[in-house]
């Protein structure tokens, strides 16, 4: 049997089961904290649905990340609509996961937290979700760029905070995910 890591030195994302239940339960939360215990409105969305996946990200990579925000988007928005389903907010999350996986899936120091957050929040969610929301309800987009920024900035700093903390948990999480059966 032999193992391929194209390389890298990493192995080559591979599903098991414990993967498979703790995404499955990540993309959970991330639907439960996203449409039900965040503040929407149509062009403002604050909450704390990016927890899931950034553990995701942290514990599996990139296509971890992306797979918890894709899915949980898509599901919830399939489930628990808040609008119209758009594709391009999945878009978004699936890149959101992707961002954090590539920053914080082997090292989470400050300025990497900082990259992740700043990609996330000033580039996904500021430019790409404002030119989602323009299209979907035809606002203008310069207008509807410059109400958001407040809540970018908030966000930027909560979830600066918040990914901090988390990192300094991993190694806890990591174990109580090892010594799950």
């Amino acid at each position: 049997m032999s193992t391929n890591n194209n390389g890298t030195g990493r192995k080559p994302f591979e599903l098991n089961t414990r993967m498979i239940v703790t995404l499955g339960i990540l993309v959970a939360m991330e639907i439960v904290l996203s449409r039900f215990l965040s503040i929407n409105a149509w062009n403002t969305k604050i909450g704390f649905s990016f927890i899931p996946i950034v553990a995701a990200a942290m514990l599996y990579g990139p296509i971890g990340g992306a797979i918890v925000a894709a899915l949980g988007d898509f599901l919830g928005a399939i489930l628990f609509p808040i609008g119209a389903y758009f594709p391009g907010f999945t878009l978004t999350a699936f890149l959101t996961g992707l961002v954090f996986g590539f920053f914080l899936y082997k090292e989470q120091s400050i300025p990497r937290i900082l990259g992740a957050v700043a990609i996330n929040q000033f580039i996904l969610s500021q430019c790409l979700n404002t030119l989602w929301i323009s299209i979907l309800y035809g606002s203008p987009y310069g207008p509807l760029f410059v109400t958001r920024l407040v809540q970018t900035a908030i966000l930027f700093t909560v979830q600066t905070v918040v990914v901090i903390a988390m990192a300094k948990a991993l190694p806890r999480l990591r174990s109580g995910l090892n010594m799950a059966v």
